[in-house]
């Protein structure tokens, strides 16, 4: 009962209460467009989700959680049209990179494109490869 009210205080506060909540929330907006990209989640895709919030916060197990529960709920609001859609969440991450140089060092290609193990239909495939290679000219014109 008390890690599921300290998670949901979390999410409701991770602005206030969590240390560079900025860097966690973009964190998930990247991983947000590679699962988000066919607008559904597979089983699959959750468990790589939750293995790369694990890798990315080694120390912090509260801190993997909360940046899976954001994915969750950044693809939440994708799917049911709740004032953000992928195309919005692509402005934003070119935005906030062009904004703050240090998100770039937060684009982990390797980690992304670990997601194209979960996905069947070869224009999903297509569609992410043009996810990742978008986050590559970001990341390299950050790098110039």
């Amino acid at each position: 009962m008390f890690k599921w009210l300290k998670r949901a205080f979390l999410k409701m506060f991770r602005e206030l209460v969590v240390y560079h909540h900025s860097s966690l929330e973009f964190r998930a907006k990247l991983i947000t467009l590679m699962v988000s990209s066919d607008g559904t989640i597979n089983d699959c895709e959750k468990m790589l989700v939750k293995e790369i919030a694990a890798e990315t916060y080694r120390d912090d197990k509260d801190r993997a959680m909360l940046l899976y529960d954001t994915v969750m709920e950044y693809h939440q609001k994708i799917v049911t049209d709740n004032g953000l859609n992928f195309e919005d969440l692509i402005h934003i991450v070119d935005k906030e990179v062009k904004e703050v140089k240090r998100f770039c060092k937060k684009i982990e290609l390797d980690k992304l494109e670990r997601f194209a193990v979960c996905t069947e239909e070869e224009e999903e495939r297509i569609f992410q490869q043009r996810i990742l290679e978008f986050l590559q000219q970001l990341k390299h014109s950050c790098e110039v």
